[in-house]
């Protein structure tokens, strides 16, 4: 008879015995795991020994460990690595393999015995035991778990607990309100050695616009000298849907402001976003409901607006409504391209993928919303009329629009806390409603993707004029990731009057004392350092960057802009076009040499004709003729080809998608190599000029703001094998459609190097 032998532990074999007393098993090691948790953070249920499912062809690759559900994520905890990827960020709220509450869209559970299959929803009743959970995010990730080793009944309560707490009934129950509690009952607590409540010096001084000094600033930076700060909606005595300070036009006055607020929906009078240098203005309104004022008071707004203009001229009224698509069409096209990037499989469509994806019209709403930025530039630079954009509400696709004509005017909007505050006056403080379009409480009845379509909008600028922009697309992936995070006020609420509302509320409730404060202060999102370290920030500083000094502008006189040293690009006279591979594509205009002009083919022509007359067609022909100055105005190209799918956002999580050692990430490493060691010679170059020979000898060169950083290169950070197209995100970990490695592509190149052998080949004629 064989003699029966002991078989050794391994991270497969949870119930076996251990072979050592002495020894730790692998059951009590899953069970001894533990998160980690943020101030107010509780675990709510949590399940051993689960699986989860790295490819769904195989269960090679897969990882055991524990799945906790608190509130204010799932979090799967295991010591093994995910295979094939050693290298991404980190982010210090989230775990490798956490998902925020807020991020989930759907709860799919699935039992193999009875072939049974159950979308769960808020304070639903389970009557069969989970073997299987499927959580499909809004970020189009697909997370996978299989209970088979777990307790029925403990997975089974996990689930729940999951649907319970990701499906919150009231908008105080949302994390960031346990989170912010602690900063006041703990004032000592502190996260990542972060005060839990952020602070103005760590947002870079990015103004918030809660304060009238904030907007008296960007009047006097813009240079808009007929134009005040109102205080009418001080209390939001006027309009909950409005900031407590806004700009109106000089001649208008604060009496004639409260006795018009009743004529417009929501009482959104007209807000002014921005003045050009020519002295046209950009503003935003909502509609006028009553019919019978609407003449009366539409004069009296539009005639304040040209009064406030230096050459007093006509204002150009756009009525968004019929100009550019709504929020049910946005809406329509986004669930397709989700339907399209998740539940499609990638390999098996790839032939009829790009018709697909024309099917969905995200591209084309894209292009639409560009295109309509690019008329109204050439409103207020060309005709030097100002502008009214003008929708229902008011408060969103208008955001879209205004926000964009900005970026394509301004120069500072395209630095990164430029950008920030944009947003931060655009959006926040201008009452875009966040919370029903983001849906963090699954119960809007019109969810939309705005913000998200901005950002892409904006990433096609990036895209063809890389050396305008201080940010990178790593920057604006993450700034959308952060919308789905249950922390950041930012992100949280409908308007800077349910901030106040609702977190005075709960302050209340909670005992706390907040004294002169208006409401809770819950972080900003633009305090990065509450999520990443300043290595992984690094990543959002674009090396191709080529910038002028940023003004600083006190309660006073504007100062003009001064050109100063460039920014770590200082040699690099722009970008090509188009990278492949790291290899710069031969057909693409290269930039001039000596000059901080991009040249551009005149491809406009191509263009089909524009709603607007002659004059505009002209102007984008004479824009596109000359050479692009990337500190002053930037028109998008808008031809078909022009308009690209953003992968980063939206393929990060496909495997087949991804190129391994390729990509845009083989340019990026190599420009950040390149700046760096520009910089690098230049302080020391200074250094040598400026210092004793005996101190110039060994230099103390300041840290490098760029990620990949020349001499003294981190080898596991820089190991070249390790990163892929979906840099710095991880698409490991998620559920695969066949396999871990190789594209649909890669695997029949493979095939064709065995097929055309060199006797094939020779025999071939």
């Amino acid at each position: 008879m064989f003699a029966l032998k002991q078989p050794k532990p391994s991270f497969k074999s949870y119930l076996l015995p251990p072979q050592h007393e002495d020894k730790i098993n692998p059951e009590t090691k899953i069970k001894k795991l533990k998160p980690v948790l943020l101030p107010g953070e509780i675990i709510v249920n949590e399940v051993n020994f689960v699986r989860k499912c790295i490819a769904s062809d195989t269960s090679q690759y897969d990882l055991w460990g524990k799945l906790v559900c608190t509130n204010f994520k799932l979090s799967f905890i295991t010591e093994n690595s995910i295979p094939f990827q050693r290298f991404h960020y980190r982010n210090f709220l989230l775990g490798e393999h956490d998902v925020p509450l807020t991020c989930i869209e759907q709860i799919v559970l699935v039992n193999d015995t009875k072939k049974k299959q159950k979308i769960l929803s808020h304070n639903q009743k389970l009557k069969f035991n989970p073997t299987e959970l499927i959580i499909y995010c809004k970020d189009f990730r697909i997370l996978r778990f299989r209970f088979d080793e777990a307790g029925p009944e403990s997975a089974k309560k996990v689930c729940l607990a999951l649907a319970h707490y990701s499906q919150p009934t009231d908008l105080q129950l949302l994390f960031a309100f346990e989170y912010v509690a602690q900063k006041y009952l703990n004032p000592v607590h502190r996260i990542n050695g972060i005060d839990p409540g952020g602070g103005r010096d760590i947002c870079q001084r990015t103004p918030m616009y809660e304060t009238y000094s904030d907007w008296d600033r960007e009047i006097k930076r813009t240079g808009a000298s007929d134009w005040r700060v109102c205080s009418v909606n001080e209390g939001y005595m006027i309009s909950t849907c409005l900031p407590e300070y806004f700009v109106v036009p000089s001649s208008l006055a604060d009496q004639d402001l409260k006795q018009y607020s009743h004529a417009f929906i929501g009482r959104r009078m007209p807000l002014w976003c921005w003045n050009h240098s020519n002295g046209s203005a950009l503003v935003r309104m909502a509609s006028i409901k009553d019919l019978l004022q609407q003449r009366k008071i539409d004069q009296r707004v539009c005639s304040g607006i040209t009064r406030s203009h230096p050459l007093r001229s006509d204002v150009y009224k756009c009525n968004l409504d019929q100009t550019v698509p709504g929020i049910q069409d946005i809406q329509g096209a986004f669930s397709k391209l989700r339907q399209l990037c998740v539940n499609e499989p990638f390999d098996e469509t790839e032939e009829k993928w790009l018709s697909s994806l024309e099917n969905t019209r995200w591209l084309e709403f894209v292009r639409i919303f560009l295109k309509q930025a690019a008329e109204l530039v050439y409103v207020l630079d060309y005709r030097r009329q100002s502008v009214v954009l003008q929708e229902e509400e008011g408060r969103d696709v208008s955001c879209v629009v205004a926000s964009l004509v900005q970026l394509m005017l301004d120069p500072y909007f395209r630095t990164m806390v430029g950008f920030q505050s944009l947003i931060q006056k655009d959006w926040v403080m201008s009452g875009y409603p966040f919370l029903d379009r983001c849906n963090h409480l699954k119960k809007s009845d019109k969810p939309c993707p705005l913000f998200g379509l901005f950002l892409d909008c904006v990433w096609q600028l990036l895209e063809q004029y890389p050396a305008a922009f201080q940010f990178t697309e790593t920057y604006l992936t993450v700034l959308n990731d952060s919308t789905r995070i249950s922390l950041f006020g930012t992100f949280l609420f409908n308007s800077p009057h349910q901030r106040v509302q609702q977190s005075t509320e709960f302050a209340i409730g909670k005992n706390i004392q907040l004294g002169d404060e208006k409401g809770l202060k819950f972080p900003s999102v633009w305090d990065w350092s509450l999520q990443f370290s300043p290595k992984d920030r690094s990543l959002f500083s674009n090396p191709l960057y080529i910038g002028k000094s940023i003004p600083s502008v006190p309660n006073g006189p504007v100062k003009s802009f001064k050109r100063t040293k460039k920014n770590y690009s200082s040699t690099l006279r722009g970008m090509p076009l188009s990278f492949k591979n790291g290899m710069v594509n031969q057909q693409e205009i290269m930039p001039r040499r000596n000059s901080l002009i991009l040249k551009l083919k005149p491809e406009i022509l191509q263009q089909e004709p524009l709603i607007l007359n002659d004059g505009f067609e002209q102007y984008l022909r004479d824009w596109f003729s000359k050479p692009i100055d990337l500190h002053g105005v930037l028109l998008p190209r808008l031809h078909g080809t022009h308009i690209k799918i953003w992968k980063l956002c939206y393929l990060r999580w496909i495997p087949e998608a991804q190129i391994n050692q390729g990509g845009f990430i083989t340019a990026f490493h190599k420009i950040s190599l390149l700046a760096a060691e520009i910089e690098m010679l230049r302080a020391s170059l200074h250094q040598c000029r400026s210092l004793p020979l005996s101190l110039a000898t060994s230099p103390e060169i300041e840290e490098n703001r760029m990620f990949f950083k020349a001499g003294g290169l981190d080898n596991t950070c820089g190991n070249f094998d390790f990163l892929s197209s979906s840099f710095p995100f991880s698409p490991i970990g998620n559920l695969c459609r066949r396999s871990i490695l190789g594209t649909p592509l890669s695997k029949f190149i493979n095939g064709a190097k065995i097929w055309l052998s060199t006797e094939t080949l020779a025999n071939e004629d």
